[in-house]
């Protein structure tokens, strides 16, 4: 009898393991059939999601468009005397300016004189010949602005760069060349509205010396942090007084 009770204890145990065994086996393909369902499901899973987003943004795109990027521009222009140049072949050829690429900034490099007088010299070169030379404005001393060719075609300023720039001449009142306070400021609103005007950027400003290395205009050849200033200047102004870019420029 106590062998047969050990038997039958064997035999329930080893019931018990096999049945262990086949519980842990399909526990064990539950878990495969677990992670081969996440392999195959989670990049369809992903790729849902991402053509999800994508849809959802591309909705709110349609619906609300992304406003521009709000750049400034002077549209008003500085006053200014229109006194042009008669046409010749020394300083005003009547030839096209097809393309505005950049502003030239120049100084007289003759101390003391007015804008009218060096608006004069221009035109009286018709008569001398003596040199080819012009500007479209020169700012005086006292700040007063005056055109001498139309922003339209060349003028005989900046070598290379007449045929895609605007040339703008500044008197001196002594051999330092610095600007005084009212032909700098002319200066700021004039070259702020031309910015505006043609779509250009202060690295579009430049002076003569960028062009042809001649010491022009040279306060800001021999001061290059007073240059640099100057274009911040620009910005500052473009900043308060600008208009948003979606307005209208005269």
């Amino acid at each position: 009898m106590r062998y047969e009770e050990e038997e039958r204890l064997q035999e329930e145990e080893r019931r018990r393991y096999e049945e262990r065994r086949r519980q842990r086996r399909r526990h064990l393909r539950r878990q495969r059939r677990i992670w081969i369902a996440l392999a195959v499901s989670l990049p369809v899973l992903a790729a849902v999601l991402v053509f999800g987003i994508v849809h959802w943004v591309r909705g709110r795109l349609e619906k609300e468009p992304v406003m521009a990027y709000d750049v400034k521009y002077i549209a008003e222009a500085p006053d200014f005397q229109v006194e042009l140049l008669d046409y010749n072949e020394y300083s005003r050829p009547g030839t096209a300016l097809p393309i505005v690429n950049g502003i030239v900034v120049h100084y007289t490099a003759n101390p003391g004189t007015t804008a009218e007088q060096n608006r004069n010299y221009f035109n009286g070169l018709k008569d001398s010949g003596e040199t080819y030379a012009s500007s479209h404005f020169v700012i005086g001393m006292q700040g007063e602005i005056v055109q001498c060719i139309p922003c339209n075609e060349i003028a005989y300023a900046s070598n290379e760069r007449n045929e895609d720039t605007i040339s703008i001449e500044c008197c001196i009142p002594d051999d330092t060349g610095k600007f005084t306070e009212e032909t700098y400021q002319s200066l700021v609103e004039l070259t702020t509205w031309l910015m505006g005007r043609y779509d250009l950027g202060t690295d579009d400003v430049i002076r003569h010396y960028d062009v042809t290395g001649k010491a022009c205009p040279k306060y800001y050849v021999e001061h290059e942090s007073e240059w640099l200033t100057f274009k911040e200047d620009l910005l500052s102004y473009i900043d308060t007084y600008g208009i948003a870019k979606n307005e209208e420029i005269q």
